[in-house]
């Protein structure tokens, strides 16, 4: 098959190659624009077009596919690369109609859960913190909705509660890159049988990530602190304030310790167990002091004494 392969970030490259390793022709590859990253502001490429160059295939990066100058010449360039098939993996760009038409397979989307549960731009993340027990992959031929058009093939894996948001980050990869090959191996013999997404009254939607929501919250149940805290690791990874300072929170467990203290106070200083809403404590595991580098709590607590009634934030 002639594809053309459209995504970002790590979780993509490996749906790429092993498109590439069982035989598509990856004919070019769109990605999102180089961004000014850490604080040099360096411009930074995204793991596909590093995939892609390193494969001598061609790049495009348009700020938007939908309008402007950008968005016609990527249209005409698709017009003459005339794909069998598009595939798309967290690229981060919505595809309007124009470019859903053109490949004679249409668009196929390899989604990070088992659609409609989780449509967005976050499905990893929110199905962890959401304290889901169970996620999966979804191929769906793309629509103008939001994740919304008939899936093709579905696989599922168990989220173990121990497991961070890289982790199964990693393990949807896997099972991604497995079933867009199968997905398309399918669709050139005529074996798909696409199917409508079954109805729900209100499919949950995995918003976007921001910066202020990984401020940790303690007066939130101890349960649901845990459960942010290990979706978001390693990236983007939550946050707390110590003395004034960032500390970064890479790793949590769930204390058998109860406590009446203000949410957010240090009750035990010797392991770093801190107070939620609901009376139950975590205990921090694994930090990143500001200007500092990650290290785990054992190592942190040789440098300073932590206080017991020391609130964070």
């Amino acid at each position: 098959m002639r594809v053309v392969f459209m995504g970002t970030p790590e979780f993509a490259v490996l749906s790429a190659e092993t498109l590439r390793v069982t035989g598509s022709e990856i004919c070019a590859v769109f990605t999102q624009p180089d961004k000014p990253k850490n604080r040099g502001k360096k411009l930074a490429t995204s793991p596909v077009k590093d995939w892609a160059v390193e494969h001598g295939i061609p790049v495009y990066q348009p700020a938007s596919l939908r309008k402007g100058e950008d968005a016609d010449k990527c249209y005409r360039a698709l017009l003459d690369i005339n794909p069998d098939v598009i595939v798309v993996v967290a690229y981060g760009q919505i595809l309007p109609l124009s470019i859903l038409s053109i490949p004679r397979y249409g668009c196929i989307n390899v989604h990070a859960s088992i659609l409609p549960k989780y449509r967005g731009a976050a499905p990893i993340q929110r199905a962890i913190q959401d304290g889901c027990t169970e996620t999966g992959v979804t191929t769906m031929i793309m629509d103008e909705g939001l994740d919304t058009g008939d899936y093709i093939m579905r696989r599922r894996v168990e989220i173990p509660d121990d497991m961070t948001g890289t982790e199964l980050a990693e393990l949807l990869s896997r099972r991604g890159s497995e079933l867009i090959a199968e997905t398309l191996v399918m669709l050139e013999n005529g074996t798909a049988m696409p199917c409508r997404q079954e109805y729900c009254e209100t499919p949950s939607y995995a918003k976007i990530i921001t910066k202020e929501e990984l401020h940790i919250d303690f007066s939130k149940p101890a349960k649901f602190v845990y459960d942010t805290i290990r979706a978001m690791a390693d990236e983007p990874c939550c946050y707390t304030f110590l003395d004034g300072k960032r500390l970064k929170v890479y790793r949590a467990r769930i204390s058998g310790l109860i406590s009446k203290e203000p949410a957010g106070t240090i009750v035990d200083g010797k392991f770093f167990a801190v107070v939620c809403g609901d009376g139950n404590c975590i205990e921090i595991t694994e930090v990143c002091p500001e200007g500092g580098k990650r290290m785990t709590v054992d190592a942190f607590l040789r440098g300073r004494k932590l206080e017991n009634g020391t609130r964070l934030d």
